[in-house]
């Protein structure tokens, strides 16, 4: 009784109704309503459908190649392209990006990764709002060509 602390337990967020499993590999895009918990491996886009309070959870061992768009996310996984949170984005420690965000309210742990651009939006914007007004930023560059100035001729006018 008194000396051992009892931790709460963590609030879940949403209700998780459909499961990508350890061993599961989903080719092909996946469109939920309500929550979506990945612990496998998905190679395609992740999409709530439109006017949902959908919550998809990428855990620890869990990985996505494609985008993500729901209005609320949480990640703790690998997730290799762009993600767009309408509601609300949680980069949990183990978080891994490689790709833009497009988030209305972010909370991002300590150890978290995003290799991209972190892009706050006042209102939710979807993945094909963003296509259809051509926001979106070009998702391969062809060979040889970067976004990036080489730096030999950035220095150029620069003084010595």
């Amino acid at each position: 009784m008194f000396g051992s602390k009892q931790k709460k337990p963590r609030r879940p967020v949403g209700h998780f109704d459909t499961l990508v499993s350890r061993k599961t590999s989903v080719c092909g895009d996946v469109t939920f309503s309500g929550g979506l918990h990945v612990d496998g491996r998905i190679q395609g886009r992740v999409m709530a459908e439109e006017g949902s309070e959908a919550v998809v959870r990428v855990s620890e061992v869990g990985e996505v190649e494609g985008d993500i768009q729901a209005p609320h996310v949480i990640i703790n996984g690998t997730v290799r392209g762009d993600v767009y949170a309408g509601a609300h984005l949680e980069l949990a420690a183990k978080a891994s990006i490689h790709g833009n965000v497009y988030y209305t309210l972010l909370e991002i742990a300590m150890g978290a990764q995003v290799n991209g651009n972190l892009i706050h939006q006042n209102e939710p914007v979807s993945l094909l709002q963003q296509q259809k007004a051509g926001s979106l930023p070009r998702a391969e560059a062809s060979a040889g060509e970067s976004d990036v100035p080489d730096s030999d001729a950035a220095l150029k006018g620069l003084p010595e």
